[in-house]
């Protein structure tokens, strides 16, 4: 019995190989016009299948990350603000802070690149395989305290699980739900015990933690957990925000 490629194409898509599928016909045409010997044109089909299950995969724990955009560090333009201590992001790009249960604290000024910083690095580590969470820390804190006891637990465990959770803009507003601060601190107690590395971002010192959480000795226990192996950037310089404002501005003047 002959065997056609439109055989062959649905035999895949009943054992569910689309990435094997989607190239067959094209590592086909490439192993009869080089004469390519049959085991090396099967490898090469073998890993088409082998990647697109990992960029599925990526994808999936992406989604599930909370994040919003795909960024990198090489997008930050360090030159206009070269007094950012660049090499300790990249070196916590290199995500062995992950491997170790170390954590960041990066600290400073509004619109200096902090969240930028914890979204690339959260996104490399979504690109390594790992499951990472990432929340906007006061819009989390109020979406938890209106849900219902099931959803918590949930939310709860999802977060307490994965390898790297980002607490980005901790204390932008100056008061938090009731319940955030003992909230705050169960996150950064459980995650010290399990190992398992936290990145936050603040325009707030932590001098200052206290007064938003309204509680001095909860502040120094959170603080005691997740600075005891933990990697400390400061941010100070110019606002990224406020130079595309005035750039944006000049440039619709230009255009009138």
């Amino acid at each position: 019995m002959t065997t056609t490629l439109p055989d062959i194409e649905r035999a895949l898509r009943l054992l569910r190989l689309s990435g094997v599928r989607d190239t067959l016909e094209t590592r086909v045409l490439q192993a009869q016009g080089s004469q390519q010997p049959f085991l090396e044109t099967f490898a090469l089909i073998l890993q088409d299948e082998l990647d697109r299950r990992q960029s599925r995969l990526i994808e999936r724990r992406y989604q599930q990350s909370g994040l919003d955009e795909r960024l990198t560090l090489t997008e930050l333009d360090w030159s206009f603000n070269p007094k950012l201590p660049r090499q300790a992001c990249f070196q916590l790009h290199a995500l062995k802070f992950i491997a170790a249960g170390e954590n960041g604290l990066i600290v400073g000024k509004p619109g200096t690149g902090k969240s930028h910083v914890a979204k690339a690095v959260a996104y490399q580590a979504v690109l390594h395989g790992h499951k990472v969470q990432y929340l906007e820390t006061d819009d989390f804190f109020n979406r938890y305290a209106l849900s219902a006891q099931e959803q918590r637990q949930a939310r709860l465990r999802a977060i307490l699980d994965c390898d790297l959770l980002v607490l980005d803009d901790l204390f932008l507003s100056r008061t938090i739900p009731d319940d955030a601060g003992a909230l705050l601190q169960t996150l950064i107690h459980q995650r010290y015990k399990l190992r398992r590395s936290v990145v936050v971002t603040s325009n707030r010192v932590v001098q200052d933690w206290g007064a938003y959480l309204g509680d001095n000795t909860m502040s120094t226990t959170i603080l005691d957990r997740l600075m005891h192996h933990c990697h400390l950037l400061e941010f100070n310089g110019r606002s990224y925000r406020l130079k595309e404002a005035a750039e944006a501005l000049a440039q619709r003047t230009k255009e009138g």
